[in-house]
């Protein structure tokens, strides 16, 4: 699996009335033909986008649906249903015909076989549903990857950057924050990726050497990056300014320090540091938009659910509202060649 992923702000669909389920099989559709599905399979992404979208205001009253486009050789669609709701029994949802308050009654389990994807996670928090999509008879290993990215007030400038790329069973990502907001951090990140993009699997302290050089004359920003070597198991880390890290497994969470500095304008140099036994693990990294002082051991069973769902829950529950927010989540797994 060899894959290139850019940074792209989430697609954020409110669904408040039922005006809004309509819109939103409209805008999915769209993306649906975007990324290249017939009429029979935009068609299968449309059926769930209005249950989905009709159970929120059914069970929850309001909600949100987050969409974006899965890009590599084969692209595809992705759903997430989020909501505040007081939660719903997943096995009871499942039955086929099972109506939650009034929905077509397809029930869960026909959502899931129409995607080639899907998790739940629900609480007395809410819920939060996963559907990716891929035409009809493709091929397609999934990266159980998690990504949400946000910017201040909807502004189509976001600080936040991120890139990851995938060759083998090597993953390397990279992870900035612009200082401040809008335009001119986001030239920042950028610069940055730019630098990334050149030589994703060089070590990590001497490509953050080059996101330093490339960054210079802008306003900087905190970056982080992170290698993952499915051979070995091991992680090598480097990180300045506020990206936070952790690893996630079946003990005791492990924070990763970033270092204090600005990429861009002046840090110390420091020696990246590796993590051994990794394979298996949750990667969590996330700008600081995002409040720190969360626990996954707090939500029982999230920890096993689709790291797509683990982001979206964080950015539920914990985004500040005051900067650009990104959360990403990356299952350390040893990739197939």
């Amino acid at each position: 699996m060899d894959l290139s992923l850019h940074s792209h702000i989430t697609q954020v669909l409110p669904i408040e009335d039922t005006s809004h389920v309509g819109h939103a099989r409209r805008t999915v559709q769209k993306l649906a033909e975007q990324a290249g599905f017939d009429e029979t399979d935009g068609g299968r992404v449309a059926l769930v986008v209005t249950e989905l979208a009709s159970n929120i205001l059914k069970h929850a009253r309001s909600g949100e649906l987050h969409v974006r486009l899965l890009p590599g050789e084969v692209q595809g669609v992705e759903l997430i249903a989020i909501d505040r709701g007081n939660g719903f029994d997943v096995q009871a949802c499942m039955a086929d015909g099972f109506s939650t308050r009034g929905t077509q009654g397809i029930g869960l389990g026909s959502v899931l076989r129409q995607a080639q994807v899907f998790d739940v996670h629900s609480d007395a928090r809410g819920s939060v549903l996963l559907a990716r999509f891929f035409p009809r008879n493709s091929r397609v290993k999934d990266l159980r990857m998690g990504i949400t990215q946000h910017s201040l007030h909807n502004d189509p400038a976001c600080g936040d950057v991120w890139e990851v790329a995938v060759k083998g069973r090597q993953m390397s990502i990279l992870m900035i924050d612009g200082l401040g907001h809008g335009p001119e951090a986001q030239e920042a990140g950028m610069a940055g990726a730019r630098a990334f993009i050149r030589n994703p699997f060089a070590d990590p302290g001497a490509l953050l050497e080059d996101l330093h050089f490339d960054m210079r004359g802008s306003r900087g920003g905190a970056a982080a990056l992170a290698r993952f070597d499915g051979n070995t198991g091991t992680l090598r880390f480097t990180g300045i300014g506020n990206i936070g890290a952790t690893l996630i497994g079946d003990d005791k969470p492990r924070g990763i320090p970033s270092h204090p500095g600005i990429v861009g304008l002046q840090y110390r140099k420091i020696a990246p540091i590796d993590y051994g036994d990794c394979t298996g693990q949750l990667l969590i990294m996330f700008s600081d938009g995002l409040q720190s002082r969360w626990n996954l051991r707090d939500y029982p069973g999230l920890m096993y659910r689709h790291p797509a769902i683990i982001a979206a829950v964080l950015h539920r529950d914990f985004c500040r509202g005051r900067d650009d927010v990104t959360v990403l989540v990356m299952a350390l797994e040893t990739l197939d060649d």
